[in-house]
C-alpha cells in the first residue's frame, strides 16, 4: 500500500469514527417527520392504540417490582427499571406514541410555516392521542376489574396511581415539561445510537419514572387504573393529571428540544452559508 493509499484509508476511518454533526440528526428526524405527516389517519390511529396499550406494560412491569421486592429503601430504584418496559416495546416497534411526537413532525412545521403543515400536524397530534389515551384507558380497566394481576400486584398499582396524583398542579406541570424534554431528547440522539439504542431507551425513560416526572401516556394508564378501582374520580384523573401532563410534555419536547435543536441548525447552516460566500467574494 502505496503512502497515498494509506492516508486515505486513515481519512476514511477517521469520517466513520466521527460523530454525526447536529445537521444531519436533524435532517434525519426532518425525513422521519416528513414520513409520518405523510401517513394516513387510519394508519395513526391503529398504530397510537398499539402504543396506548402497550405503555400498559410500563406500569405492569414495575407494579410486578414492587409487589415482589421486599419492602426497602431501595425498593424504587430497581422497580422503576419495570418504567422502561413500555417505552422499549413502543419505540422499537415503531408505535406512535404523542410524546415523541412533540419533536418528529415539529421539524417539518419550522421549516415550511404554513396552515396546511399546521393543519397536518394537528391531525397527527389529535389522532395519537386520542388513540394512545384509548389504549391506556383499556389496560387500565383490565388491571383494576378483572383478575389478571394478584391482590398485591393490583395493591401495587394503587400506589402508583396515588403517585402519580399526588403533586398540585403546577408542580406536576414542571416535572413534566422534564419529561417531554427527556422523552424528545431521547427521540433526538436514537437516530445514530445504533447498538446503544436500548440502553439509551432504559436509561432516559428510567430517569423519568425514577425522577416521577408526569408522561401523559404513562401515567394515564396509572391513574385510569386508580379510577376504574373507585380511588380517584375521573375529574381528578383527567384534571389533576392528564391536562398537567399533557400541557408539560407538549411545552418540553416543542420548545427546549425541537425549536431549539432546530435554532442551533439554522444558525449553523447560516454560519456556513456566510463563510462560502466570504470565500466566493474574496476570490
Amino acid at each position: 500500500m502505496t503512502e497515498e493509499e494509506q492516508i486515505e484509508v486513515e481519512q476514511q476511518e477517521v469520517v466513520e469514527r466521527k460523530s454525526p454533526s447536529a445537521a444531519i440528526i436533524h435532517d434525519a428526524i426532518l425525513q422521519e417527520g416528513e414520513s409520518e405527516l405523510a401517513r394516513p389517519t387510519s394508519a395513526l390511529f391503529w398504530s397510537g392504540l398499539a402504543a396506548g396499550m402497550s405503555m400498559g406494560f410500563s406500569m405492569i412491569a414495575e407494579g410486578l417490582l414492587m409487589a415482589y421486592l421486599p419492602d426497602e429503601h431501595w425498593r424504587p430504584l430497581v422497580a422503576s427499571f419495570g418504567y422502561s418496559m413500555g417505552f422499549l416495546i413502543v419505540i422499537l416497534g415503531r408505535q406512535q406514541l404523542f410524546t415523541e411526537n412533540t419533536l418528529t413532525p415539529i421539524l417539518p412545521l419550522l421549516h415550511r410555516k404554513k396552515v396546511a403543515t399546521i393543519g397536518n400536524v394537528l391531525r397527527l397530534w389529535g389522532i395519537v392521542l386520542v388513540a394512545n389515551l384509548l389504549g391506556a384507558l383499556l389496560v387500565g380497566f383490565v388491571a383494576a376489574r378483572t383478575t389478571a394481576f394478584e391482590p398485591q400486584v393490583q395493591q401495587a398499582f394503587v400506589e402508583m396511581g396515588h403517585q402519580a396524583m399526588e403533586p398540585a398542579f403546577g408542580t406536576l406541570l414542571l416535572r413534566s415539561i422534564f419529561a417531554g424534554w427527556l422523552i424528545a431528547l431521547m427521540v433526538w440522539v436514537l437516530p445514530f445510537a445504533e447498538i446503544a439504542r436500548v440502553w439509551v431507551i432504559i436509561f432516559i425513560t428510567y430517569l423519568v419514572g425514577i425522577g416521577h416526572f408526569g408522561h401523559v401516556i404513562a401515567g394515564s394508564v396509572e391513574v385510569f387504573t386508580l379510577a376504574f378501582m373507585g380511588e380517584a374520580s375521573w375529574s381528578a384523573a383527567l384534571g389533576g393529571f392528564i391536562a398537567p401532563a399533557l400541557l408539560g410534555n407538549v411545552i418540553g419536547g416543542v420548545t427546549l428540544v425541537a425549536a431549539f435543536n432546530h435554532a442551533q441548525t439554522i444558525a449553523g447552516s447560516d454560519n456556513k452559508d456566510e463563510e462560502k460566500g466570504k470565500e466566493k467574494h474574496s476570490a
